[in-house]
């Protein structure tokens, strides 16, 4: 049960609704829970939530006339020159708490393809986990 919710907390925390899944892994580390599983669970989870960005950044586009629909031409615009201006290169970066939902979904409107997609972001968000894992192992009550 543990891990189903670090994964759905690391899903969750991937797409735009806030979320901290980093307080999960922390808490079952302190608890003794295998470290390579608990990194696993939390970039799979993760990862996969960030391809719902991918998604919808992919699909929803075909909607950007309509009234309702949430970004702006310019900001659009705006991140699809910074997006190819960096490359894909900075999908590396999609665990940043902040323009990390972004870059995955701006990767959607840019069509990266899935494979380079995962492969970049599921890194850069393992490593993130691995990092939080060490400074849980550093930590005493």
């Amino acid at each position: 049960m543990d891990y189903l919710l670090l994964f759905g907390a690391s899903f969750l925390a991937a797409t735009f609704l806030p979320f901290y899944s980093e307080v999960f892994l922390f808490a079952l580390a302190k608890q003794g829970e295998p470290g390579w599983l608990l990194v696993l669970v939390a970039t799979l989870g993760n990862t996969l939530g960030a391809v719902v960005n991918w998604v919808l950044g992919k699909y929803l586009l075909h909607f950007k006339d309509r009234r309702w629909f949430y970004f702006k031409d310019k900001q659009l615009e705006s991140a699809q020159r910074w997006f190819q201006k960096y490359g894909i290169w900075s999908l590396l970066f999609s665990w940043l708490p902040i323009g990390g939902d972004a870059l995955t979904f701006i990767a959607g409107v840019m069509k990266v393809r899935i494979v380079p997609f995962l492969i970049l972001v599921g890194f850069g968000k393992g490593i993130r986990y691995l990092v939080i894992l060490g400074i849980s192992a550093s930590v005493s009550f």
